[in-house]
C-alpha cells in the first residue's frame, strides 16, 4: 500500500513539474493575435507586420520614457520653470498621439489579416483592454509592475 502511495505521489510531482515546464517554455504572446488561433500564412503576414511595427513603436516609448523623465526633472528643479514644464508636457503629449495612432494602424493593418469569425473574437481582445483603460503594451511589464511600485522615490 505505501508503495502505491509513493508511486501516486511521485508521479502527481512529476506531472505538476512538467507542466510547469511546458508552461514556461511557451513562446510569450507579442501581440493580441497571438491570442487568436491564425493560419500558418497569417502567421507569417503578422510577423511581417510586426517586424515593421514593434521597433517604431519601441523607439516612441523608448521616447516618452526620456521625456517623462525629464518632465520629473523639471517639476523638481527650483525654482519651477512653468514654459519647460509646458514644453515637455506638450513634447509628451505629441508622442503618446504618435503612439497611438501607430497602434490603431497597426489594429487596423492586423484586422485585415482575419476571417469574420477572427475579426469578432479580435474586436472582443481589444475591447476587453479598452474596458481595462487601454491597450497593453506589447513586450513591456504590466502596469504596477515598474521596478519602484510602491517605493517611496521622492523624499522632502
Amino acid at each position: 500500500m505505501k508503495d502505491i502511495l509513493l508511486i501516486l505521489l511521485s508521479v502527481t510531482v512529476i506531472a505538476l513539474l512538467a507542466s510547469r515546464f511546458i508552461r514556461v517554455r511557451r513562446k510569450p504572446i507579442r501581440g493580441y493575435l497571438d491570442l487568436i488561433a491564425l493560419t500558418e500564412n497569417q502567421k507569417q503576414e503578422v510577423e511581417d507586420i510586426r517586424r515593421d511595427f514593434l521597433p517604431r513603436v519601441a523607439g516612441i516609448r523608448q521616447a516618452l520614457r526620456q521625456n517623462r523623465l525629464e518632465l520629473n526633472d523639471l517639476l523638481f528643479t527650483e525654482p519651477s520653470d512653468m514654459q519647460a514644464i509646458e514644453g515637455k508636457s506638450r513634447d509628451i503629449s505629441k508622442l503618446q498621439t504618435q503612439l497611438e495612432k501607430e497602434v490603431i494602424d497597426h489594429i487596423l493593418q492586423e484586422k485585415e489579416l482575419l476571417s469574420p469569425d477572427q475579426k469578432r473574437q479580435f474586436y472582443d481582445v481589444i475591447r476587453t483592454e479598452f474596458e481595462k483603460g487601454g491597450l497593453g503594451v506589447h513586450g513591456e511589464q504590466p502596469s504596477g509592475a515598474t521596478p519602484n511600485a510602491g517605493k517611496k522615490v521622492y523624499q522632502k
